[in-house]
């Protein structure tokens, strides 16, 4: 094959295993063969729409296999893929599809409302649904071959950015491909593998270091629409589940329900956790049903594996990110994470200066501070760009000071995070403003402005923030007096 790229996965392994099952939905089993020939079906039916090599195609939806359909046809094409979070508000998702010059939209219809309202320019747009299946049923079957290298862009992932605005993160496929690699390498993943896939697609965790690396090895993924603990027990029991990805609020709730002491969790024999550290008490109470996180580091420039912690190791390296993939190099310069390897990124979609910034001598730098103990392995003790992690969603305190500071009466303000039972952290605005203003003024105004989540859970007022000599905010001061969960 002339496409070394995702989008000859589907047919590298329907010509292996074309009976084994690959995706399971509702209940319903696609084969590799059956994903192959839809994969294919999608990409001619995009090429008749004008999609041409080097377009971005998007996507807008919960998890679904259309969402991997439409990344592997993009991949047959030469196109790039962009994952959109259905979580953002009208306005993110128009920035996104305009910087990333989308040509194509195909949305999800919980979105369509969404997608109507924002008016975007976007050229082909295809609802899911009937159009779609009949899109597909209407499109050949012939194979593609167009010639994609492991050098191409594959996609872009649009991260958080400092000064407010996100950046995509411009994925190659041989990134991509190298980051399965140490899943496969350091999880021992076998072709029996069954997947429960409830973290979301659009994150690069549930896309790249769970759904993925399965497919490459020739396993299944069982696709929902989102995460419920109830639900969890009856996907395990029913479908045997043998690999679980989550953050750590998702796994707290499990253990928080009912079900927890009597399920049948004997088919579990991988559990990944990502996002934040995972709490001490929660690794014992897995550890009591006999199970054992597997834990990691990583960011969405890396692809996005970069750290990895080991069952043998979970206890004993409690708090640690743990030691670097198998083709992932780490170093701490300055204090600071640096990362090299075939997984990281090509750089920032459309801006060059940004992404020379984040590079030095071929290393990408972090911005995460850490410490490396005698064994080498590395403790992630601070977030050198303030960035706050609440229940595996990345909040960057610069984009929601942005909006916060667009808000009547918000004269200054700041964003902190702060511990939270269930999220693990949340944000927190601390502002200088009009004495009338109130929090919910302030919380009310945000509304339909970020994603549900970058929206703060609290206002503390403040009469003047922390400065130094050179005006610059001290954040460190902030979170000594607002930091607690009782801003009072």
């Amino acid at each position: 094959m002339r496409n070394e790229g995702l989008g000859s996965w589907p047919a590298r392994r329907a010509r292996k295993t074309p009976d084994r099952p690959a995706l399971i939905h509702d209940d319903r089993p696609f084969t590799y063969a059956a994903l192959h020939d839809r994969v294919t079906r999608l990409a001619h039916a995009l090429h008749g729409l004008g999609v041409r090599r080097g377009d971005r195609v998007a996507y807008l939806g919960p998890n679904h296999p259309t969402f991997l359909e439409t990344l592997f046809a993009t991949g047959c094409l030469g196109g790039i893929f962009v994952p959109l979070n259905i979580r953002l508000s009208g306005p993110e998702i128009a920035y996104q599809l305009a910087d990333s010059g989308a040509s194509a939209l195909i949305y999800g219809g919980p979105n369509a409302d969404l997608v109507a309202e924002i008016q975007s320019d976007v050229r082909v747009q295809i609802a899911l649904g009937e159009r779609y299946e009949d899109l597909l049923r209407g499109a050949p079957a012939d194979p593609i071959d167009e010639p994609v290298g492991l050098d191409d862009p594959c996609m872009i992932m649009y991260t958080s950015g400092t000064t407010g605005r996100p950046k995509g993160a411009v994925l190659t496929h041989g990134n991509i491909t190298w980051n399965a690699v140490n899943v496969l390498v350091d999880t021992d993943l076998i072709t029996d593998e069954v997947a429960l896939v409830s973290a979301p697609l659009f994150h690069t965790a549930g896309l790249n270091m769970l759904t993925l690396p399965v497919l490459l090895k020739g396993g299944a993924c069982v696709i929902v629409g989102g995460f419920d603990p109830d639900a969890t027990f009856d996907l395990i029991e029913k479908h045997r589940v043998t690999f679980m990805f989550g953050v750590p609020a998702m796994f707290q709730q499990v253990v928080r329900s009912p079900r927890w002491a009597t399920a049948d969790l004997s088919s579990l024999r991988i559990l990944t956790c990502g996002g934040s550290p995972v709490p001490p008490t929660l690794i014992a109470a897995y550890q009591e049903r006999g199970l054992t996180f597997l834990q990691g580091y990583g960011m969405t420039e890396a692809s996005p594996g970069t750290l990895f912690l080991d069952a043998a190791h979970a206890v004993s390296k409690a708090g640690s990110a743990g030691v670097p993939h198998f083709f992932s190099d780490v170093c701490i310069r300055d204090g600071e994470v640096l990362v090299q390897g075939p997984h990281v990124m090509s750089g920032y979609w459309g801006l060059p200066d940004e992404t020379a910034r984040c590079f030095t001598d071929g290393w990408f730098r972090s911005g995460d501070a850490a410490r490396v103990d005698d064994d080498g392995y590395v403790f992630i003790v601070d977030r050198i760009k303030d960035l706050i992690i609440s229940g595996g969603e990345n909040i960057y305190p610069a984009e929601v000071e942005h909006a916060l500071m667009t808000v009547p009466g918000v004269q200054e303000c700041a964003v902190i995070g702060v511990p939270d039972d269930t999220w693990g952290e949340v944000g927190r605005a601390v502002i200088v403003g009009d004495p009338s203003l109130t929090e919910q003024d302030v919380l009310t105004a945000l509304t339909g402005r970020l994603a549900k989540y970058k929206i703060p859970k609290s206002v503390a007022f403040t009469d003047t923030l922390p400065r130094n000599a050179a005006g610059k905010l001290l954040k460190a001061r902030l979170r000594e007096t607002f930091g607690r969960e009782d801003p009072t």
